[in-house]
């Protein structure tokens, strides 16, 4: 399969509401940061973010993020959510391909419906071998390990990445494997290669400062 994402290192470039750094002037600021420390893609939540992070000229996937009070699943939980970030420039959508509750469309058809309507290629984010799998069979792109330690199925979040879950995918599927969660150092990010991953994404520690400061403060500043 000839896909957008080359072998190698993804940031995603995401900063919530309350972040000092929330804003599409930031995130596409870091994008080219990423860009030019060697990145191969960019992984953005919203149209506004999307655009500013295209001007690093990296593939981006790209997620609307729908929070729900009644629904777990908030990736990119309908066809609005994934035709708005397809029209904001984002060439691979990323979505929540898990069983669990939403207020949208099965995984099964929305991942149809953005490759056939839209032509984008399809990022699924689970959680266990078996989504992978059916993930894989219903056509996505790319599977992704982002939800594992996420969901109730998964629980409790353990400190480091699911390397185990990342090599039974790799050693099953045709379709690139991405390694995503708690790959919060380069010997992870290795390790995460290692395993088969097709590419490894990182997020917190390379693109939240706030984040890294209260690590720094946890481990090493004295009370």
């Amino acid at each position: 399969m000839i896909t957008t994402l080359p072998r190698g290192l993804i940031v995603s470039c995401q900063a919530r509401a309350d972040n000092p750094l929330h804003g599409p002037s930031f995130m596409g600021a870091m994008a080219l940061a990423a860009r030019d420390g060697g990145a191969v893609g960019v992984r953005a939540n919203g149209p506004a973010d999307v655009r500013a992070v295209k001007a690093a000229g990296l593939p981006v996937i790209g997620i609307q993020k729908v929070f729900s009070e009644t629904h777990p699943v908030y990736i990119t939980p309908d066809f609005a959510a994934a035709a708005s970030i397809v029209e904001a420039g984002a060439g691979i959508v990323a979505l929540d391909c898990t069983p669990r509750a939403r207020n949208g469309e099965a995984p099964q058809i929305l991942i149809r419906r953005i490759r056939e309507e839209l032509g984008a290629e399809v990022f699924a984010d689970i959680s266990t071998f078996e989504e992978g799998l059916a993930a894989a069979d219903w056509g996505a792109t790319y599977v992704a390990t982002t939800l594992s330690g996420y969901t109730e199925e998964t629980e409790p979040k353990p400190d480091h990445p699911d390397l185990a879950l990342v090599e039974r995918l790799a050693a099953r599927l045709s379709v690139p494997v991405v390694a995503e969660g708690r790959y919060n150092s380069p010997d992870w990010v290795r390790q995460g290669f290692a395993a088969g991953a097709h590419a490894v994404v990182v997020g917190t520690m390379i693109t939240n400062p706030r984040e890294i400061t209260r690590a720094f403060v946890r481990s090493g500043v004295p009370g």
